[in-house]
Parts: C-alpha cells; structure tokens; sequence
C-alpha cells in the first residue's frame, strides 16, 4: 500500500508543476499572448507532440520544475502576439497565475482534509476549537537506540505503540508524552510491549533500563530512555463548517513558517560566509547546518513522500499542499529566475522607469538567476543525499 501511496504522490507532485505552468498557459492564451511550448520538467527533451492548437507539448529530462515558452518572451518585443508587446496587466497576470494555480489547490486540499481528517504536523495548529474533533491518535515510533530494550524486542521504526504490561498491571500508551512515564513506571522490570506493525497488532518481552542506568546517560553523548525509542504521534483532527477557516488559517500558519525557515537559512548563509571570511571553522559550520536544516530539493521530496506514504494518503495529501502552498510563495518573491523574479523586474521596469529592459540586460538577469538557481538545486540535493 505505501508503494502505491509513494507513486500516488510522486504523481500528485508533478501535477503541481503541470497546474502551475497551466495557470501561465491558460492566463497567456486568454490575453492574447502565442504559447509556443508547454514543458514538464526541463531540457534535454525526451517527448514532443504538436498539439492542435500550433503549440507543443514536451516532457523532458530535468526534474527541476516546468516552463512555458511564450512567443516573443523579451519585454522589449513588439510583434503581435508575443509577450513583450503585451499590457503591464496581461504581463502581470500571466506570470502571477502559476502562484494562483498553487495557492488554490493548496486551499482546495487542505479544505478537503478538514472535513475528512488534517494531520497535525505542528504545535497549536490552526483550528477552530468548538468545530474540531480528533478522529484518529497514534503513538508511532520514529528511532529505536541500537541495542536497546527496544531493539532487543524487534521494535521498528513506525511501529504503533499500544501499551505495556506486566504481572497484575497494565498502561495504556495514549499519546507520546505520555511514555516516559509509563516505561518509568516499570524500570528494570522484564515487560510485554504490545504495539501494531503493518497493521497486525503484536507482543514482545523487553527489559526495560534501570532508573540508575537511564539516569546516568543524560549527562553523556548518548542519553538513553527506558526502552529505547523515539515517540512521535499521528492526529487527525476533523473539521465540518468550519474547513475551509482551517484551511486559509492553517495556510497562513505555513506561510509564517516558511518565512521563519527562510530566514534562518539567510542567516545561515552569512554565517557561512562570515566564518569562511575570517577563518572561524565553528562559524561555517553552524552556518551549513543552519541553513540546510531549512531547505530540501527533489531528493528531499521524493524521500518526504517515501516516509509520508507510510503513514497514509492524509499524510501524502497534506505534503502536496504544503508543497503547492511553499511553490506559491517562493513563486511570488523578487527571485531571479522564478516567476516572482520576473515579474518585479518588469513591474519596476515598466511601471517606474516607463521603458522596457534591453534585450542585453534581460538575457544577462535571466542567465545569472538561472545559473544561481541550478546550483543551489545542486548544492540541496547534495545535501539531502548526505541527510
């Protein structure tokens, strides 16, 4: 099931970029502007098709995201029909309308998953208290220590904690802050662990720490816990009237965040270059680490998805929204190369300078943020095989 949860995804994230560049292709066409190529992905090509229209539809080799070529993409072009010769307004709204695709088919899904049941993936998420209810709660294990009780049972990782029992006494695991005290409780002592794995619900003999054993590790390298794992809990929270609230108030929240992730990862890369400008080894280093913490490229999310699709197809959904959701806000900031990028520069050219930019210069920008984009792909990706 989580192979085809994990296909399903990949699937869904591709439909991001084919909506996205939809959004521009529909919004050029309806102002008058020739779509020469719509591409998924980007070159070298592997498929072409002409389709009816006069246009061509491609699939290439990249996977870095997707594109429309519009007929006359240079704002100094005059000729009929291309994107120069366009109106500031049509201009605006044809590279403004893939972050609209992105933002309304975040809304749609994470309005879809509060009627049905959102995941919580943050603290205080958005809700609406008097119209929320919790439908689903699981205590799922996310690390087992090597050598530890737990490991000695044959725990796994995203195994369902159910409870712990011994002779004439038994816990329920009701949530994860919950375990430290309930394996504290049977410290030392020889217990059953019952938990679900791969949806069979099943028991093992473990022998928990002692308190003494647990207690001297927390001043070391390697703090260990009674038994040995990493709780995480899986909630879904199910909202009626009140979704689509959820939703936009939910969205915001992820907006904060990304923007709060954004800066940590600016802040990181000054500190990468403060420590390699002043040789303040400890300075770079916490500046690498900071800043990629913050960022993840098509590695990262094929593996988000791989570890999503084990937890079921609400967890799947809500990643494409978010992704859909983070594609419409780096889309609209004044970065070379994206959409938002583009789309300042000619605001700024056209609307206070009163002049298109030169050919000259408009190739010079495009080429040096696509160059800057491309290896910062490169640099993430590296990144996130190592992680």
């Amino acid at each position: 099931m989580s192979v085809v949860l994990l296909v399903i995804g990949i699937l869904l994230f591709i439909g991001l970029i084919v909506a996205h560049e939809f959004g521009h292709f529909v919004a050029a066409r309806r102002n008058g502007v020739v779509a020469e190529e719509f591409g998924i992905f980007f070159p070298p090509r592997l498929y072409k098709k002409r389709m009816k229209g006069g246009w061509d539809f491609t699939i290439n080799l990249l996977p870095l995201g997707g594109f429309v070529k519009l007929k006359g993409e240079h704002d100094s072009d005059t000729a009929k029909g291309s994107f120069g010769a366009a109106s500031l307004w049509a201009k605006t709204q044809i590279m403004a309308a893939g972050v609209v695709m992105n933002l309304v088919i975040g809304l749609v899904l994470l309005t879809i998953l509060a009627i049905i049941g959102m995941p919580k993936l943050v603290d205080n998420q958005f809700t609406v208290a008097s119209d929320t209810k919790i439908s689903k709660r699981e205590v799922l294990i996310t690390y087992v220590e090597p050598g530890s009780p737990a490991a000695k049972a044959g725990l796994k990782q995203r195994d369902q904690l159910l409870g712990i029992s011994a002779p004439g006494k038994s816990t329920t695991i009701i949530d994860s802050d919950s375990l430290p005290n309930v394996t504290q409780q049977y410290a030392g002592q020889q217990v059953t662990v019952h938990y679900s794995h791969n949806g069979q619900t099943k028991s093992a003999k473990a022998t928990l720490l002692t308190k003494a054993v647990r207690d001297a590790s927390q001043n070391t390298d390697n703090p260990k816990g009674y038994l040995g794992v990493v709780p995480t809990e899986f909630t879904l929270q199910r909202s009626t009237w009140s979704a689509p609230v959820v939703a936009v108030g939910f969205s915001a929240q992820i907006t904060g965040l990304t923007f709060e992730g954004l800066g940590k990862a600016v802040a990181g890369l000054g500190s990468i270059f403060a420590g390699t400008a002043t040789g303040n080894t400890q300075a770079r280093q916490h500046g690498q680490s900071a800043a990629s913490s913050q960022v993840t490229g098509p590695v990262g999310i094929f593996l988000l998805l791989q570890s999503g699709s084990s937890l079921g197809w609400q967890y799947i959904l809500v990643i494409i929204a978010i992704i859909s959701l983070t594609l419409a806000i780096m889309n609209i900031l004044p970065i070379p190369a994206l959409d938002g990028g583009k789309l300042w520069i000619t605001l700024i050219a056209r609307g206070i300078f009163k002049k298109p930019l030169s050919n000259k210069l408009e190739e010079r920008i495009n080429a040096i943020g696509f160059l800057v984009l491309v290896t910062l792909i490169i640099v993430i990706t590296v990144v996130d095989i190592r992680r």
